[in-house]
């Protein structure tokens, strides 16, 4: 297949260059194309776009993946998805793979992620997206999470478009991890938020599982960590599972009674 790699960690990050290697060791043709900086928590977001603006594009030559075309992109992870769908950096890809991530994403937090948005994206143009994360270690075990998403991406790439898989992997050696388990969304991630006061405004506190904290995997729920269900995939990574969890992109449910509750304020017509 050919595959768009990109992330939201920056196109030089270490995760993305684990991955995309993995991947050309696969057989897959491989383009990866990746913000120029950190877009950590950039969702799906685009920025503004107007006629006379101009995406700067740089080719750019990583260790390791001479057998890529690579390119470095001042914009998000999801705009730079949506130029590559469109033939911005050759045929449009056949898939969408979006990591890995330094830092796990789980819970509800995922809707913040510039890793899964970019996935989530893809499915918008017609595309399955596979979003992977690496749960934080010191230091990150890439190895646990390519080996996993290789197989995840053929099962993937089998099944009918678009659909969108988020893998997290636990930080720990492949023949540690427990399994594989198909995870639901728990109320909050790994990584917790909180305001708190600070000289000329307010700040943000972030915590985490790990000796540091992913800027992706935010949530600021107020659950007690002991409450996270035993089944989620917050849950289960903190277990030592690895979790795929199939997310839904944009949709719409009928609702009628919505509908009428909003045509009431409408003047009565006659006739």
């Amino acid at each position: 297949m050919r595959l768009l790699v990109t992330n939201d960690d920056g196109v030089g990050a270490p995760g993305i260059a684990a991955l995309a290697a993995a991947l050309l060791d696969a057989g897959h043709e491989v383009v990866v194309a990746a913000p120029a900086d950190d877009r950590s928590g950039a969702s799906a977001a685009i920025g503004g776009m107007h006629l006379d603006e101009t995406i700067e594009v740089q080719p750019v030559e990583p260790e390791g993946l001479e057998g890529a075309t690579c390119y470095s992109v001042v914009a998000s992870p999801a705009l730079v998805v949506i130029v590559a769908c469109l033939g911005g950096f050759g045929p449009a890809p056949d898939l969408v793979v979006s990591g890995i991530n330094a830092g796990a994403n789980t819970g509800r937090a995922v809707l913040h992620s510039g890793t899964v948005g970019a996935a989530l994206t893809a499915a918008n143009f017609g595309r399955s997206g596979l979003a992977v994360s690496q749960a934080l270690g010191r230091p990150f075990r890439w190895p646990t999470a390519t080996a996993l998403a290789v197989p995840a991406l053929d099962w993937l790439a089998a099944q009918p478009a678009p659909q969108v898989v988020n893998l997290n992997a636990p930080d720990l050696a492949l023949e540690e991890v427990r399994g594989v388990r198909d995870a639901g969304l728990a109320p909050f991630g790994t990584v917790r938020a909180a305001v708190v006061e600070a000289k000329g405004g307010l700040q943000m506190e972030l915590t985490g599982d790990g000796e540091g904290v992913s800027g992706d995997d935010v949530t600021g729920d107020d659950v007690p960590s002991d409450d996270v269900p035993s089944d989620s995939d917050t849950g289960l990574l903190r277990a030592g599972y690895a979790t795929l969890t199939c997310l839904t992109g944009l949709g719409a449910v009928a609702r009628p009674d919505a509908v009428a509750a909003v045509e009431q304020r409408f003047p009565v017509r006659t006739g």
